[in-house]
């Protein structure tokens, strides 16, 4: 799919909102081969989610990837109703889609991606965007996923910089921090893309205007989407932009954009009820001796990017146009 021949088989775990949804058009743009997408409760709901994601899916002329209905609630706690003030009530920036009126898949999410990993044993590799609600149920149904799958990328955490929630957490992680401290401590290869690198790398206008003047439907669905965004982030950064957290960790994960630090570190998740609930604590104290590996340390901490991983984005994105479209009436 897209315009390039990556054949290595992906998995998208998501929570599909305003980056989410940029983060998909990313991945087909860029040529990902996904061979499944979940849909979990976080930025707004999973079966909002997955709609949202059927329905870019069918605007970009890729219908027929499939996609399955994940956790509604944490495991521990209820649904808390999303982030209507950051991403919409329908967690796209109020954006309505053409309905493809796709069905979804027969199996959830968890169970879609334990097969998957089975199907593509060794081979296939996880990109978690949203909650890791999904990734624990399916560790769950098949304790033997970690040596199934070859990298499990995560967007989210914060190791040295602060939360977006509270002080010290990050949504994606403060939404579910006992199926997140389940996920790290299992021994999977893992690639973590805090706060610390997806802050500072921000989507300006004039890169919003680029987007909004492709000829796809898709990328101009997401251009429109990015503009409630940036709204939300004029109160972060004190002008109109916003930050590029879940498309980063797509691009890092089918290896587009390199991490120019990154780390191995032991990781835990505190799923306590204090006030360091859903905090990442990345254990660094090896930078002082240049971050030597860690004994039994299975996750790189992605601290810095290369500079032009926003431009990287807007082109993958970009070459949408270039792809096979579905124009829906």
């Amino acid at each position: 799919m897209g315009t390039t021949t990556d054949t290595r088989p992906f998995f998208l775990d998501c929570d599909t909102g305003i980056d989410d949804a940029l983060a998909l058009a990313y991945l087909l743009g860029a040529g990902a081969n996904l061979v499944g997408i979940g849909s979990v409760s976080g930025n707004t709901s999973a079966a909002q989610g997955a709609l949202n994601t059927q329905n870019l899916l069918a605007l970009s002329g890729h219908a027929g990837i499939p996609v399955a209905l994940g956790h509604h609630d944490a495991q521990a706690r209820p649904y808390g109703g999303g982030a209507p003030h950051v991403h919409g009530n329908n967690g796209i920036g109020e954006v309505q889609l053409p309905d493809a009126g796709l069905e979804l898949a027969p199996e959830s999410a968890p169970e879609m991606l334990v097969r998957l990993a089975r199907a593509h044993a060794g081979e296939l590799r996880v990109i978690a965007i949203g909650p890791l609600t999904n990734i624990a149920a399916a560790l769950r149904l098949d304790p033997e996923l970690p040596s199934l799958v070859r990298e499990l990328t995560i967007m989210g955490g914060a190791a040295l910089a602060p939360g977006n929630i509270t002080a010290a957490a990050e949504a994606n992680i403060h939404n579910d921090p006992e199926a997140a401290a389940e996920v790290f401590a299992a021994d999977w290869e893992i690639v973590l893309v805090p706060l610390d690198v997806t802050m500072n790398h921000v989507l300006e206008e004039h890169d919003l205007q680029t987007l909004a003047a492709s000829e796809a439907p898709a990328v101009q669905a997401v251009a429109a989407m990015l503009g409630y965004y940036f709204d939300f982030y004029k109160s972060v950064f004190g002008r109109r932009c916003s930050v590029m957290h879940d498309p980063l960790a797509a691009a890092i994960a089918i290896g587009k954009v390199r991490p120019t630090s990154a780390p191995y570190a032991r990781v835990v998740v505190d799923a306590t009820d204090g006030p360091g609930r859903g905090q990442t604590i990345c254990d660094l104290r090896g930078r002082y001796k240049g971050h030597p590996k860690p004994d039994g340390a299975h996750c790189r901490v992605v601290l810095a990017a290369t500079e032009d991983a926003i431009g990287e984005i807007v082109r993958g994105t970009l070459a949408l146009a270039d792809a096979s479209l579905v124009v829906l009436p």
